[in-house]
């Protein structure tokens, strides 16, 4: 059996080719995550939503007219990477461009679900399309099971769209953080994650990029795959500290999650948080800003709260926040 699909995107087709090919663009509509290898042969991978992340390799490519490639779900026994094929197809038309999709090798199981998926994705593509911008993407906003590496991902698409949204001339704004100014705090949870990826054994990139978004996404996506490959057992070296796996996990998403409000409180933005995100992450710090944590001066002084305050305020003031 087979999806398909077709809608109309007010845009020209190389502009909607983009929108489908090039990560900076589909994070915006489509994944958490995104990195491929845009050539016949070329390998993909997408985090659709936090632990779920789809494989394939790409079997045509012509600019502003055909992707195809095929497709399958990493850790999936009855639809892993490659046992299925997506064709999309883009046609110039009067005033904008119809994109044709269309999902085979498909059993009738697997149809019904991946229609909701589709369906769910591309009403999202042709709102960005139409708009400009789309509104946070509510499957990817509280992981169902959710663990410290899913929890990372849900941060880091939270991280990726507030630095989306800072602005040049906003960079010498002050931030929750007394001893940063807004450029300097984004300069240091990019160091917070350069130390992590370090640990990990990832290639840290010799030359920073203006784009704050694609600076973070790229470094933390090869990151959070290959905690992926190695688990959260054993130890990580940062530096001189030998740390768990696990501590330098929970200590990711506070990088990612609660730096994240920083920059979105000093840029006047909606943070978006899930409020089962965020109370998940407030358990992660309470197992990580132990005393001896706070003391060395990482964090500041725990601010009280009543118990039934939201679970953004209490993860704020638990790290320092006032």
């Amino acid at each position: 059996m087979a999806f398909d699909k077709t809608v109309f995107l007010p845009l020209d087709p190389e502009s909607v080719f983009e929108l489908v090919t090039q990560p900076e663009r589909m994070r915006r509509w489509k994944t958490v995550a995104a990195r491929i290898d845009l050539r016949v042969g070329g390998e993909y991978r997408w985090t659709i939503t936090p632990g779920n992340s789809a494989a394939g390799k790409l079997t045509r490519v012509e600019s502003g007219k055909e992707l195809t490639f095929t497709w399958g779900w990493e850790g999936s026994g009855d639809l892993p990477p490659g046992a299925s094929q997506v064709s999309i197809t883009l046609e110039g038309v009067t005033g904008g461009t119809n994109l044709r999709l269309v999902h085979s090798g498909l059993n009738a199981e697997q149809e019904i679900g991946h229609a909701e998926g589709w369906n769910h994705y591309l009403d999202r593509l042709v709102a960005l399309a139409t708009d400009g911008s789309v509104e946070p993407d509510p499957w990817a906003a509280a992981p169902d099971p959710i663990d410290a590496l899913t929890s990372a991902e849900a941060s880091l698409a939270i991280a990726q769209r507030i630095l989306r949204g800072v602005k040049q001339e906003q960079l010498g704004n002050s931030t929750p953080c007394p001893e940063f100014s807004l450029a300097q705090l984004i300069d240091h949870q990019y160091g917070s994650l350069c130390l992590i990826a370090a640990g990990l054994g990832v290639e840290i990139p010799a030359k920073t990029l203006d784009n704050f978004e694609v600076r973070l996404a790229d470094l933390a996506q090869t990151t959070i795959e290959k905690f992926r490959a190695r688990g959260l057992e054993g130890l990580i070296t940062l530096r001189e500290n030998t740390l768990p796996a696990a501590f330098v996990a929970r200590l990711l998403n506070i990088e990612l999650a609660v730096h994240a409000s920083d920059i979105a409180i000093a840029t006047k933005q909606d943070l978006g948080i899930s409020p089962i995100l965020a109370e998940y992450i407030l358990g992660l710090a309470r197992e990580t800003v132990v005393p001896e944590v706070r003391a060395d001066g990482r964090f500041g002084p725990e601010v009280k709260l009543p118990a039934d305050a939201p679970s953004l305020d209490r993860l704020l003031a638990f790290t320092g926040r006032g």
